[in-house]
């Protein structure tokens, strides 16, 4: 039985909200500042374990520096998607940037990664999370669409003109329906299959988002949707946004199964990883012989000494406390 699929709306719709409040985004900023999470404090702190954070759309990673450093204040290793500008096709954006920053992560933390995205970076998380989820512990969306692209008018103009771009540059690399929810790349036939029960999943939205509908930010399971107040762009410095995401990446750190990435000092190909370079067919990452999944939480069925696959860490008192409490 191949993996369940998740709602997600084929079309894209208009949506009326009021991209007015956006302007006052720049207040959550300020809250932040005057708020003791911002320096750490209230908020459980982690284990050095990586977190990538992807950017929205027309975003690059820069707009990201304040999540950047305050995850590295509490305790995180925060990764850059390596992305550049959003603006391009996301299913090219996974195999030409953001896999590599995840072999990057692996191979530096020997941990599997989590993954926080702002709005459309958001949606090519859950894609991720879908197609490696042998490599990824959890999943942040902020503000994410993933159940439909209805968004106000504006934006979809820009999406619109950002797929003209992309077809005339990309040309042959893409999909004639590329930038839509009709397309059928490997992006969204992930994206509309369920995200495996391995991957902790969270999803934070605002009733009072400007960009998109908030309906379609949810995933309709009070367990795993989390409402702040705020902004559609405010919610990448927003206090309540960062409460939340301390507690769920402690949360996620109590119950990651740590992967082996078991290397033969000789060079040799690393044991149970395929690897020819290429992104297997069956939506999988086949990786360059380091990452590919095997269907297990680890690579290793037999594990050697000194291991950490699927070894139960001990939590700090704090982080018990706070995990019991969500």
């Amino acid at each position: 039985m191949g993996p369940r699929k998740n709602t997600v709306r084929r079309k894209q719709s208009e949506a009326e909200t009021p991209i007015w409040k956006e302007a006052l985004c720049g207040m959550e900023l300020l809250l932040l500042h005057a708020s003791p999470v911002c320096y750490g404090f209230g908020v459980p702190h982690g284990d050095n374990s990586a977190v990538i954070v992807i950017p929205g759309f027309l975003g690059s990673d820069r707009y990201l520096t304040q999540l950047y450093s305050w995850l590295e204040r509490i305790g995180y290793r925060p990764y850059r998607s390596g992305i550049g500008l959003n603006v391009g096709c996301p299913n090219l954006l996974i195999r030409d940037h953001l896999n590599r920053t995840i072999d990057r992560a692996l191979d530096e933390t020997g941990s599997r990664v989590n993954i926080i995205g702002h709005s459309l970076g958001g949606v090519i998380a859950r894609s991720l999370a879908s197609q490696r989820a042998d490599d990824v512990a959890s999943i942040i969306t902020l503000a994410s669409p993933f159940r439909g692209t209805i968004l106000h008018g504006t934006v979809l103009r820009a999406a619109e003109a950002v797929r003209k771009y992309i077809l005339k540059e990309q040309g042959s690399k893409v999909m004639p329906d590329c930038y839509t929810a009709r397309c059928t790349c490997d992006f969204l036939n992930h994206l509309r299959c369920e995200v495996p029960s391995s991957v902790l999943r969270t999803a934070i939205y605002t009733r009072d988002d400007g960009i998109a509908d908030w309906r379609y930010c949810t995933s309709g399971d009070s367990a795993i949707d989390f409402e702040v107040p705020g902004t559609h762009i405010g919610l990448v410095f927003n206090a309540s946004a960062y409460t939340v995401i301390a507690k769920r990446l402690a949360e996620a750190y109590s119950r990651r199964h740590y992967r082996c990435l078991d290397r033969p000092s000789n060079g040799a190909q690393p044991r149970n990883h395929a690897g020819n370079g290429s992104h297997a067919s069956n939506g999988s990452y086949a990786g360059n012989g380091k990452h590919a999944g095997n269907g297990k939480n680890g690579c290793c069925p037999n594990p050697p000494h000194g291991c950490r696959q699927n070894e139960v860490q001990p939590q700090p008192k704090l982080v018990q406390l706070i995990t019991r409490g969500t």
